[in-house]
């Protein structure tokens, strides 16, 4: 069988297949359906300084080939996960990713100290998030709000951090470089795309938030030139996402310059989809006579 273990920051990972921010909750719902020692690793609920309700219903929708959502970042806060959450996590045998969002780089940086004396392996900081600093416009969006935010995280913890990049920018390589030069140890990629639906007979959107987040196989081949994109021009790693749902994919993914893969929307039309995701993967390797997926990372060869 292949070596599926990989090294990203410095931290081991059994595999390269981790449950994305969202989807997986905080692993209870789905340690009834398998062990989550299974996986490589877990990227948390996004986590926020206090509890956050969301946005209200409507917040999904579906899409002919994936599903937008507009939750709001839905979650108990992050001294609730450090003490109810965490514990059960750090008892799993898999990496965890604590994934981290605020209003303003303040209260990020706030989130990211207490993490700091924790025993969580990487911080995965979400910079789609609108900054009330700068009238609402994503930290993710302008090179300079994405180092300011960065920076001042980097400042809040020695923990790895990993920056996961928002692809509604004119160039996500531009982003990426900031974050890098700001204290990034790595970068995640790709968030969801903007998206809308409307509902034709109330002439309304589906979603009461009017627009939502794109994610599914319909973002896949935008991932994949993204991730690609971002891999040949920082000197940290890559973790890429962004409408994988088979170890195809997966492959296809690193190939293009990830390190690791996250695994999203597939969760929700298929809960066992990461752990058949590892399988196939293998089998993949196997067939391919490649002895360790380390071996396919950035091979991609363009005419």
């Amino acid at each position: 069988m292949a070596d599926l273990s990989v090294n990203v920051c410095g931290i081991d990972f059994k595999n390269p297949v981790i449950p994305a921010s969202g989807v997986f909750g905080y692993g209870r719902e789905y340690e009834e359906l398998f062990p989550l020692n299974k996986l490589g690793g877990i990227a948390t609920k996004g986590t926020t300084l206090k509890l956050r309700t969301g946005n209200i219903a409507p917040r999904i929708a579906e899409t002919p080939a994936g599903m937008l959502n507009s939750v709001g970042l839905q979650n108990p806060g992050i001294d609730h996960f450090i003490s109810t959450e965490l514990p059960n996590l750090l008892t799993k045998d898999l990496v965890i990713l604590a994934n981290i969002a605020g209003a303003t780089p303040e209260e990020c940086a706030e989130v990211a100290a207490k993490l700091d004396s924790t025993d969580v392996h990487m911080i995965e900081l979400n910079i789609s998030c609108p900054n009330v600093k700068q009238g609402g416009a994503a930290f993710g969006t302008s090179c300079e709000m994405a180092a300011e935010v960065t920076k001042k995280v980097r400042e809040a913890t020695k923990k790895p951090l990993v920056v996961k990049l928002s692809p509604n920018v004119t160039s996500i390589v531009d982003i990426a470089k900031s974050v890098e030069s700001a204290g990034a140890d790595a970068v995640s990629l790709i968030n969801t795309l903007l998206g809308m639906r409307i509902d034709i007979k109330t002439r309304r959107p589906i979603l009461h938030n009017n627009v939502g987040g794109l994610s599914g196989p319909a973002v896949f081949p935008v991932a994949v030139r993204m991730v690609w994109q971002v891999a040949n021009a920082v000197n940290i790693p890559v973790i890429g996402m962004g409408g994988v749902s088979s170890g195809r994919d997966a492959i296809e993914l690193m190939m293009a310059g990830a390190s690791a893969v996250q695994v999203g929307a597939a969760i929700f039309t298929d809960p066992y989809a990461p752990v058949k995701i590892i399988d196939e993967m293998s089998d993949i390797l196997d067939d391919m006579g490649v002895s360790s997926v380390r071996d396919i990372i950035g091979t991609v060869q363009p005419w």
